[in-house]
């Protein structure tokens, strides 16, 4: 690769960032996975578990928070194209031994 040169399509001769056109691009079936880890104390995954905190249900906030992103995505990711979602899913797995 030459100085100046990019195999990357959002990345102009110059080096600047760029919104590519997707104008004649077809509709593509398409599926992303995200994942994130968190690590937390054994009493916070307890109260989370019994639902005992007061200002209610943290895994049903957290999946809406999640649902929202994920409606925003083209808003939250530099030079994503808006896209339509057709489903979001947000599922929990406590991995704690």
């Amino acid at each position: 690769m030459t100085e100046g040169s990019s195999n990357l399509s959002h990345i102009d001769e110059s080096g600047n960032a760029r919104m590519v056109n997707v104008g004649s691009k077809g509709v593509t079936d398409r599926v992303a996975v995200a994942r994130c880890e968190l690590h937390m104390l054994q009493p916070t995954i307890d109260l989370i578990q019994s639902g005992g905190f007061d200002k209610g249900d943290v895994l049903g906030v957290a999946r809406v928070a999640g649902i929202m992103a994920g409606k925003r995505t083209s808003e939250l990711i530099p030079l994503c194209h808006p896209l339509n979602i057709d489903q979001i899913t947000i599922d929990f797995e406590d991995l704690s031994d």
